[in-house]
This record gives C-alpha cells, structure tokens and sequence, in this order.
C-alpha cells in the first residue's frame, strides 16, 4: 500500500464479525468506520467522506441494498463492495445494478476482501487534484491563508481594517470558490462537501455565508459574486476573466 490512509465505511450487524474485519484493516493500514445497521451507516455516511464502503446486504432496520440506493443518489463515484450470504444470480446482479462495484459472498476470509478492496481502489481511484492542495490564493487584492482561515486585504489605508479571521465554514465556502474562480461552482456541490447535506435549509445558510463572503470582499470592486440561476455560483475576479 501507498502512504495514503483510504477511509472506510464498514457496515455489518454482526457486531464480532465486523470487529474482526476492522481490526484486519486497520492493521493493513486502512481508517475503517465500523456501523451496525443500515441507518448508522447511512448516518455515518452523511458526516464523512469515505474512499470505499462495504456494505452487508441482510441487516436489521436498512438492508444494504436500501442504503446503497441512498449512497449512490448522493455520491455516483464512491466504490461499494457487497458482503452476503446470497448466492442467487438475481441478487448479484441486483447489486450490481445498484451501482456495487464488487460482491463478496459469505463465508470468506479477511485476505480476500483485502485483496478485492485493492484492486477496487487501485481500478476507481482518480488524480489527486492539485487544487486540494493548495492552501494560499489571491483574490484580486486580496490573500486569503486557507489553514490560518485569515482574509487580507493588501491595498488598505492606514488605519483601515484589512483582515478577518473566518469561521471554518466561511473557509471551506470561499477555498471552494477559488477552486473554481472565474467558473461556475455547482451549488449541490457545495451543499454535499461543506454542510453534508443538500436541501432548503442547507441552502437557505449558504446563502447566509456567501453574503458575509460578499461583504468581506467589497473592498475590491473587481470582486463580485454572482448568482448563476438553478446551477450555482461564480466567483468572478474581472482582472483575471479571460
């Protein structure tokens, strides 16, 4: 394995089986979230983003089935592998047609999901993109500090206020905006990766931020934020606009 630690979601009602599973993961060098039924799982799901999840099909209160369907509505790209002790044709190819990227048939042993969770990841994983990573942006005349959470504004008066401290989701709202500056961010985007969740009152707070974003960067009068109607937003930087 690479240095990067993978973020597992492992849902599994038997409770001694599923610690059996997370300790062999974790010590191959994988982070596992461990649930004990559907609803956990979906729940852990919402608040964490997962590199692959495994999911038992029987379970008490939300097969897996039921909640790889809600998965797979939220997030089309991250990998599921299916545990059962099915073996009809039809409900591995109900998986699969759900969006399961492979199907592990009970009683297996802890090397073969190892095994098959590799080669998942090695077939589904995607570029690391260079924007992630970076963490200090120019704004017009301003410099925002990603990890500090500090927006300065370099063209102030003396005596002028020139910089704020801003609360974690005012961070990740406007490192998101630069990712895509001068481009359309999509509004379920931002709704998915900052609040976890995409419905009126997620929305209804982000406008909130994106207003307190307007106000911190009225300094510049190249800066504007504009509303792209039923898509999303566009931090436009007209200096910078091609």
């Amino acid at each position: 394995m690479s240095d990067v630690k993978y973020k597992i979601l492992l849902v599994e009602d038997d409770l001694n089986f599923g610690d059996v599973l997370r300790s062999y993961l974790e010590m191959n060098g994988y982070e596992v979230h461990l649930a004990v039924d559907g609803v956990a799982g979906w729940e852990h799901f919402k608040k964490n983003d997962y590199d692959l999840c495994v999911l038992d099909v029987m379970m008490p209160r939300k097969d897996g089935f039921t909640l790889a369907q809600e998965i797979r509505q939220r997030n089309c790209e991250t990998p599921i592998i299916f545990l059962t002790a099915k073996t009809l044709k039809e409900d591995v190819l109900h998986g699969f047609k759900i969006g399961a990227d492979d199907y592990i048939v009970k009683p297996f042993n802890s090397e073969e999901l190892l095994l098959r969770i590799q080669a998942v990841l090695k077939r589904t994983r995607k570029a690391p993109d260079p924007r992630d990573e970076q963490k200090e942006f120019i704004i017009g005349k301003y410099h925002f500090n990603y990890p500090l959470r500090l927006l300065t504004y370099t063209d102030a008066l003396p005596g002028e206020e020139n910089q704020w401290k801003l609360s974690p989701k005012e961070s990740e709202l406007l490192r998101m905006f630069c990712k895509y500056i001068n481009d359309v961010m999509p509004r379920s985007e931002a709704l998915i990766k900052i609040w976890r969740e995409d419905n009126y009152f997620t929305a209804r707070s982000m406008d909130v931020f994106i207003t307190k974003l307007r106000k911190y960067l009225s300094k510049d009068p190249a800066i504007e934020i504009v509303n792209i109607h039923g898509n999303g937003f566009r931090l436009l930087v007209r200096d910078m606009a091609q």
